[in-house]
């Protein structure tokens, strides 16, 4: 079983294309691939490209933990340097359907920089979704409450859900701290990202990640789309932004209806062998 691996700014997928063999994963198999000692290693696993009659390609994106994610946008980045690599893509943009909705991509002509049209964020209640106490509303500056503290948090959606959390300082510790406890609050019935947002000026934020299904992460596209779009709501932020992550930086233009363009790179690492065996020892 031939994989090809990735990252975009330390965050790292393997990349199966099912047309060569294909092959569906059950959740304890992409656990043992992405095992970072029991497997290949990775913070998931793409599953492209597949048909689709929605857009030029479908993807699949799995979590290390099993479960499937909607949208990712640097499993995006990199399932798009993927498709350049192959030659199915030139310099012209091209459509990627997920479960979180159809993006445009588009490939620079040296492969170093990718855009994706990540779409619109929503900060309402039924569409991220959030469990909220009163009417169905946009998700801003609520309490939630943990073990041992309260935050305030907004809720977003990119076709995935986001828990952001403004703070005036921000670090790996508190992220791995509170990043497992929001996930599966029970304020969030599809579990959630979380980010903990730190505003450094009028174009540049800095965020700490804990990612549903992979836990703490370097980098995430979708994160920093969710994170900038908050700053933006929060009137904090204009519509070019820079975001600081872990594993280097994203950059964002987010318009006032929040549409996002997303653009950064995903880098190539190698081409890597599955042996049956390691599937046949769990």
């Amino acid at each position: 079983m031939i994989f090809e691996k990735y990252h975009a700014l330390g965050n790292d997928y393997l990349v199966y294309d099912p047309r060569k063999v294909d092959h569906s994963f059950t959740p304890e198999e992409t656990i043992r691939i992405c095992h970072r000692n029991f497997g290949l290693g990775s913070d998931g696993i793409l599953v492209g490209p597949l048909p689709t009659e929605n857009a030029d390609f479908g993807l699949r994106i799995l979590n290390p933990d099993g479960s499937e994610a909607e949208k990712s946008g640097n499993g995006l980045r990199i399932f798009a340097r993927y498709l350049w690599d192959s030659k199915l893509v030139g310099g012209n943009p091209f459509r990627v359907d997920t479960l979180g909705g159809v993006v445009t991509c588009e490939v620079s002509h040296d492969a170093s920089l990718i855009s994706v049209e990540m779409g619109q964020v929503s900060f309402h209640s039924e569409r991220i979704p959030v469990s909220i106490p009163g009417n169905p509303r946009e998700v801003i500056n609520e309490s939630i409450a943990l073990s041992d503290t309260t935050l305030q948090y907004y809720g977003a959606t990119i076709g995935n859900p986001h828990c952001v959390v403004p703070m005036d300082q921000i670090s790996e510790t508190l992220a791995r701290k509170y990043g497992p406890e929001l996930e599966n609050h029970s304020n969030f019935p599809n579990r959630t990202n979380v980010q903990f947002l730190k505003v450094l000026d009028r174009n540049r934020i800095k965020i700490e990640i804990w990612e549903r299904g992979a836990g703490y992460t370097l980098a995430s596209g979708s994160s920093s789309s969710a994170a900038g779009a908050v700053a933006r709501k929060m009137g904090a932020c204009d519509a070019d932004i820079t975001v600081e992550m872990p594993g280097g930086e994203i950059q964002l233009r987010i318009d006032d209806e929040f549409n996002v363009l997303m653009k950064g790179p995903a880098t190539r690492v190698g081409q890597m062998i599955l042996d049956s065996e390691c599937l046949h020892s769990f």
